[in-house]
């Protein structure tokens, strides 16, 4: 086996971003932490995501941490900034987006049984409190990552990565 030369990388990159983007929106809601958004534009990158909605008080570009970690994925993954999420969720549920809270709830199902019916929303909610208890009554379903240790949660950009992988295999008919 030989590693691929970073401009082997960058060409196989460039092939693959002619491939039309997933029918995978994500809503960020109340992030508070520039570089946790910065490392969600940068994994919505590479998992294909069509289009992330920065809403509340969560950073946008051209913000300094975000482009830190993105290291430049913000300018390839469409973005917009709404600051009324639930006009935004209400939209996209009457588009047919499936509305999916990532979310520690009663009847949330863990990520890898979940059952994607595209087009679909994730939404994400603020790193202490979590999706915001108004959104609970327009969501669709809520998924989970099982915990096995003595922390009750991974950090919201490592969560994405998770549930974002596992909706992308999905919807591209693979499983991760």
């Amino acid at each position: 086996m030989q590693k691929l030369s970073h401009e082997e990388i960058v060409n196989r990159q460039v092939k693959k971003a002619q491939v039309p983007r997933l029918p995978l929106c994500v809503v960020l809601n109340n992030i508070r932490s520039l570089h946790n958004v910065g490392n969600i534009f940068r994994t919505a990158d590479g998992a294909g995501v069509e289009k992330i909605w920065l809403c509340g008080i969560t950073g946008y570009p051209p913000q300094g941490g975000i482009a830190k970690t993105a290291l430049g994925a913000q300018d390839h993954v469409p973005w917009e900034f709404r600051e009324d999420v639930l006009g935004l969720i209400k939209e996209l549920k009457n588009k047919g987006y499936q509305i999916v809270l990532l979310e520690q709830m009663h009847q949330s199902v863990s990520h890898d049984t979940f059952k994607a019916k595209p087009p679909v929303c994730l939404v994400i909610g603020n790193e202490v409190n979590g999706v915001a208890d108004s959104l609970q009554l327009l969501s669709d379903e809520a998924i989970e990552i099982e915990m096995d240790g003595i922390k009750n949660s991974l950090n919201v950009a490592v969560a994405f990565g998770i549930a974002v992988y596992q909706l992308r295999g999905q919807l591209k008919g693979r499983c991760y």
